[in-house]
This record gives C-alpha cells, sequence and structure tokens, in this order.
C-alpha cells in the first residue's frame, strides 16, 4: 500500500477477505427474466446537444426513471426473488442514505415481505418519504450511511431478520448489472461506460455485464473526491476506511471500501476517477440543460467523469449510468445558485 501523507489521515485499513460467492453473467441474464416481469428496460437516450460539448457521440442511460428514480431496484427485485417463503417472513434489514433503502421497500412489497430500513438523521426527504410510501419501516440513525450500516446489522441480528448488505451481495449486483446488459443489446458498438460509485455495485454491474459480453469495453467509475475511499482501495490495492467523507451526494458519500466489490473491481475496470461536488452540480445542469434528464448528484458523477477526461474519447461512443434522479428543489435551487452548465 502507498498511499500520500493527506490519504493517510484518517484512514485505516481493514479486512479485505471476501470468502463469499460472485455474481458471473450467467447471474445478470437470470436476474433480467426476474426483472423484466417487474420493469421495462429504461431509456437510452442520445442528444446532439449533450454530445456536442462533450465531443463524443453521449447515450445517457436513464435508470432516473425507475419506478423509485434510481438503479438499485434492479438489485432488489432479483434479491427478493431468490428467498424462500420462509426467508421472506423473516423480513429484511438494510442501511441506505436513500436508494438502496427505495429498493428494499419496492422489492418487499412486491414479495409480500417486510422491509426496515436505517437512513442518517439528515437524510434525502424525498427518498425517506418514498420508502413510507412502499410500506417500509424507516429509523434515523446517525451521521451517515456507515453509521447505519453497523446499526442495522445489530437490529437484524436481536429481530432474527435478514440483513441485505448494499454492496457485498452477489444477487444485488446480477440484478443491477442488468442496466449495462440493456445498454449492450441496445448499442453493441458502444467503446465505454462511465458509472458513479457509492458502495460499487453499479459499477461491478457494469465490468460483470459489459466486459463478460465484449471484454474491450472501457469501464470507469466516479466517485467524489470529497469520498474517495473506492478510489483510494482501488489504488493501493487494500481495503480502507476513512472517517468521514464531505460530499452533498449522499448516494456516493461512503467512507468504507468493501470486500466483494473489491474482488471484483481491482482486477477488471478500466479506470477510477475523482471528480469534485463542482464538477457533480454542472453535471446535473448540464444533463437538464441538454437532455432534460433530472440527476440528483450521484446521478450525475458518470457524465461528470467523462467530462474531466473527454479529450481521451473524442468521436467514439460512450454511454453514461445516470444513476439516480431523487433530487429534491432545494438540491437543484443550490446547484443553480453555486454552478452553471458546461
Amino acid at each position: 500500500m502507498n498511499l500520500s501523507d493527506d490519504e493517510q489521515a484518517g484512514t485505516q485499513v481493514i479486512d479485505p477477505v471476501w470468502s463469499g460467492t460472485l455474481p458471473t453473467l450467467a447471474d445478470v441474464f437470470r436476474a433480467r427474466s426476474v426483472i423484466r416481469q417487474h420493469l421495462a428496460p429504461t431509456p437510452l437516450l442520445r442528444s446532439e446537444s449533450l454530445s456536442e460539448r462533450i465531443g463524443c457521440d453521449v447515450l445517457v442511460k436513464c435508470e432516473n426513471m425507475l419506478p423509485t428514480g434510481a438503479f438499485k431496484v434492479r438489485g432488489g427485485l432479483y434479491y427478493m426473488s431468490q428467498l424462500s417463503d420462509a426467508q421472506r417472513v423473516q423480513g429484511v434489514v438494510g442501511a441506505s442514505t436513500g436508494n438502496h433503502g427505495q429498493s428494499l421497500a419496492y422489492a418487499a412489497r412486491a414479495y409480500g415481505t417486510k422491509a426496515t430500513v436505517f437512513v442518517p438523521e439528515e437524510a434525502n426527504s424525498l427518498k425517506v418519504a418514498a420508502m413510507r410510501r412502499l410500506g417500509a419501516e424507516v429509523i434515523h440513525f446517525g451521521q451517515d450511511f456507515d453509521d447505519c450500516l453497523l446499526e442495522s446489522k445489530a437490529y437484524a441480528g436481536r429481530n432474527d431478520a435478514i440483513f441485505v448488505h448494499s454492496a457485498n451481495e452477489p444477487r444485488l449486483v446480477a440484478g443491477v448489472a442488468t442496466h449495462t446488459l440493456e445498454i449492450m443489446e441496445e448499442a453493441p458498438d458502444v467503446d465505454a461506460v462511465f458509472v458513479a460509485i457509492g458502495g460499487g455495485s453499479g459499477l461491478c454491474g457494469a465490468c460483470l455485464a459489459g466486459k463478460g459480453i465484449n471484454p474491450g469495453l472501457e469501464v470507469v467509475g466516479v466517485q467524489s473526491s470529497g469520498a474517495p475511499v473506492v478510489y483510494e482501495s482501488w489504488k493501493a490495492r487494500s481495503l480502507l476506511k476513512k472517517d468521514e467523507s464531505h460530499t452533498f451526494a449522499e448516494g456516493i458519500a461512503t467512507r468504507e471500501a468493501f470486500a466483494m466489490p473489491a474482488r471484483i473491481l481491482w482486477d477488471t475496470v478500466d479506470d477510477i476517477m475523482l471528480v469534485s461536488d463542482a464538477d457533480l452540480r454542472r453535471a446535473m445542469l448540464t444533463l437538464l440543460e441538454t437532455t432534460h434528464v433530472l440527476a440528483e448528484g450521484a446521478g450525475a458523477a458518470g457524465l461528470a467523469g467523462l467530462y474531466q477526461c473527454r479529450d481521451r474519447y473524442q468521436g467514439k461512443k460512450v454511454a453514461v449510468i445516470v444513476s439516480g434522479g431523487n433530487l429534491t428543489l432545494d438540491g437543484l435551487a443550490d446547484a443553480m445558485n453555486k454552478e452553471r452548465a458546461w
């Protein structure tokens, strides 16, 4: 491991061992057959205006148009479909800043079970309201996702419920990977895919489906410079945990790198890059202006990454996964007050 002094400050090295199974491309195709019973494929949009600004042929995968406004519902549905009747009686428990929680709530309702979701005290109000409308019990706890993670595990143990990790779960990744499977089926000549990184399930899914179908596809992950733990872990080839994170984009505001995504990403992803919060806001506004697609901060991270390295992709066809669109009006106003579109 070789980290700079700044990177080492407030950073712990944690146990990297993952002894569980890993998802396969066959699992992704199985997941698609389940998910198609619930969800239609999301649009893959091409905007001439956006492509002109970036300098390449940009395809926008609109995961923000799913019923929960984010890609994670794909994983939740496939995961829940694989539980036995007895397991569904136990109910599921998870920790979330919002989108994983909505996924569990939506899938639990679809399969007749109970979901309990731990969210930070200052969680996105739209996401919390959506979870409750879907029938989940929502419990506010702690300052961020990592606080909720520890408490939700303990709660599941006390109540004999099934804990569902947002990243260390192969069935979730197999379900999530169907977003890239849809891209590959509609645009098989795509040269690269850009994906936001929080816990890493979306990026793992892109590697699993995209490279499984076309090994020459470039898959690039994008993380906030204020919450860079997956990026730093990938560079160091060690699982790291941070004391804190600093980004407004709650969907990618994680402080810990997880074992299963690391097993998948370290040897498959082509690049992981960092973008600033200002970059995320500019990407949100550019998407809205050119494609009329509303993205939250995490949802726009892929585009922010592509814009940062756009010279490398001139003349190529690049897909950007808009992973979430659960943006509050206050969040939109804040972005408009602080930044401008590119």
